[in-house]
This record gives structure tokens, C-alpha cells and sequence, in this order.
């Protein structure tokens, strides 16, 4: 039986096309998932959880697996001066998702700036965490933007 959570609720309440993978209920990475699914590894989006220099909603950068974060990037695309990683602990706090499950689908309407990697829309669908471990959810990058109201940005770096 498939796993159906608020995000899965969510997609259909909304009629968006989607399929639901389920793996390992483990944190596994973007890269590691994607070798379960038999995937491009730039194909499995992670989502990031960066913080302001001011107090304020934390951002979530969603970029292909295989890449990291450029942060200065991403404070450009949200028109900050600086932004910062935050710790495991802090990005599990902030958003009330273990590592691993954290996806801007299940923080819908709960603040969060959603910025997406410009290079998802090379893909006809790409994977994001379903909100929670063991949940992997493929989609459209267009429909992925609507839902989060997330800005398309070169936002990574394959360094």
C-alpha cells in the first residue's frame, strides 16, 4: 500500500499528476534515492534549509543531489545581503521535519521562501521528499512552483 500523508492529500486535493516512491524509511540522501529509483541523480531535488542574517522565515533552496548550496546565490535571489546554512537540529526545528523527509510541499502556508534551482526545469519531472523519510514524490518542476509559489534561480554549485 502506498504511503498517503497530508503532502499525497495535498496533491490530490489539488489535482496535481504525481507519483509516489516509497524507499527505505531511513535518511537516505538525493543521490542514494536516486540510485534506488534508478534516476539521474541531478533528476532528486534536496531541499536545504538556509537562514537570514535578520530574523525572519527561513528560505528553503531546493537543488539537485549531486550539487551544493551557493549561498551567495541564493541571498541574491531573495535579495538578502548574506545567508547562512543551519544545522541538522536547526533545519529539524524550523521546520518540524526530521532530515532526510524535509520537502516545501509539507510547509505550504507555513512561511517558508521557496527557491528552486533553475536547472529543474531542464527535466519533464524531477523527485522531492514527500515530507517525510521514505517518501519521494516526482513531479513537475512548473507544477512543484505553483503549489510552493517557490522563484526559479541559479541557486547551485556543482563545486
Amino acid at each position: 500500500m502506498a504511503i498517503v500523508n497530508n503532502v499525497t492529500r495535498l496533491l490530490d486535493a489539488k489535482k496535481i499528476h504525481y507519483q509516489a516512491y516509497e524507499t527505505r524509511a531511513e535518511k537516505l540522501g538525493a543521490i542514494e534515492t536516486a540510485a534506488i529509483l534508478g534516476l539521474d541523480p541531478f533528476q532528486v531535488f534536496k531541499t536545504i534549509v538556509v537562514a537570514r542574517q535578520k530574523p525572519g522565515k527561513k528560505i528553503l533552496a531546493v537543488v539537485p543531489g549531486p550539487v551544493t548550496v551557493d549561498l551567495k546565490k541564493v541571498a541574491a535571489a531573495v535579495d538578502e545581503k548574506k545567508v547562512v546554512l543551519v544545522t541538522e537540529r536547526e533545519a529539524e526545528q524550523a521546520t518540524g521535519l526530521q532530515a532526510g523527509g524535509i520537502s516545501p510541499l509539507a510547509l505550504i502556508n507555513k512561511g517558508f521562501q521557496v527557491v528552486l534551482d533553475e536547472s529543474a526545469v531542464k527535466f519533464t519531472q524531477i523527485n522531492i521528499s514527500g515530507g517525510q523519510r521514505g517518501l519521494s514524490i516526482a513531479m513537475s518542476a512548473e507544477d512543484l512552483k505553483k503549489i510552493t509559489s517557490a522563484m526559479i534561480a541559479d541557486i547551485s554549485d556543482l563545486g
